[in-house]
């Protein structure tokens, strides 16, 4: 076993995915037209040896579509609208930063942030250590101050958090990419019951969802049946309806309509053109009561559905 193989050796289940989403991003970033650069990603794959490597086999699904021809745009969509998001709340003055199960994510590395912009990086003490080996070992410095929380999302994580130095009473940046969907229902309502008591008035939040579908089950399973059941479907009310009851205003767009915008295609594991597909969406939602004059641009006189 390679040193990158020990270090990669505790990244199973969703962290281990995490890998797949930064072969995603590395495809993105190899691009001509890329949306947005992240040589991070290529990174964290070689360091994860055989683990990182594994990835570059994906075989294909149904129709000979593997998990990386239907989530390919899909990732590269919501990393670049959430990217925006972020750096639109910090400008605003969201300076506390918190994404929630990190992984692969090198968003403090890569991203210009506003001066004074403090982010915490929260995922268990595994993911977080190969990601602090990997970074390190590359010299790379980070754009902001970072924090990382070593904690379980099914522990009282909130208190990992406050320990950490997060300050509830400040207006927070909330990112949950690539989670809620891999909750079950309970545990998704837990999750945003958690962050709205962490939230002060004005705080933000954006994440993606979706809706499993049969082709993006099978090619999962392609890939390993440990796969099979990550994806637990989130919250089972409508998204509006669980967002305004846990006291957030909500912007939901679907990720097609968000794809056009970037130039490109609807993701296929969303196209609803596709047998087997389900829906899928790029979420902001900001914390009640709005302070007077307050509302970042995205969300500025716009509806739900």
């Amino acid at each position: 076993m390679t040193q990158a193989d020990e270090r990669a050796e505790g990244l199973t289940g969703l962290a281990e995915t995490s890998l797949g989403v930064a072969f995603l991003r590395d495809l993105e970033h190899q691009r001509a037209d890329r949306l947005f650069a992240d040589p991070f990603a290529r990174l964290f794959l070689d360091a994860a040896g055989d683990v990182g490597a594994s990835w570059t086999n994906v075989p294909s699904g149904p129709a000979g579509l593997g998990f990386i021809d239907l989530m390919a745009d899909q990732v590269a969509v919501r990393t670049v609208a959430l990217d925006t998001a972020l750096l639109e709340a910090a400008a605003a003055g969201r300076t506390q930063v918190v994404l929630l199960a990190c992984g692969m994510d090198a968003r403090a590395y890569r991203l210009d942030w506003p001066a004074g912009t403090r982010v915490f990086q929260v995922d268990f003490a595994a993911v977080l250590d190969f990601r602090t080996r990997a970074l390190r070992a590359a010299g790379a410095r980070p754009r902001c101050e970072v924090v990382d929380v070593a904690t379980d999302l099914r522990d009282d994580w909130g208190a990992a958090l406050r320990a950490a130095g997060f300050d509830p009473t400040a207006r927070t940046a909330w990112l949950a990419e690539g989670l809620v969907y891999g909750l079950p229902s309970v545990a998704a309502d837990g999750l945003l019951d958690a962050i709205s008591a962490l939230s002060a008035p004005g705080s933000t939040l954006a994440l993606d969802h979706g809706e499993d579908g049969e082709l993006l089950r099978a090619a999962r399973t392609a890939v390993s049946p440990d796969f099979t059941d990550l994806w637990q479907g989130g919250p089972r009310t409508e998204l509006d309806v669980w967002f305004r009851r846990g006291g957030w205003a909500p912007l939901i767009r679907d990720i097609g309509l968000v794809a056009v915008e970037y130039g490109r295609p609807t993701p296929k594991a969303f196209d609803p053109r596709r047998a087997g597909t389900g829906r899928g969406w790029l979420i902001q939602a900001m914390r009640q009561p709005l302070p007077a004059g307050d509302v970042p641009q995205g969300l500025a006189g716009a509806s739900a559905p």
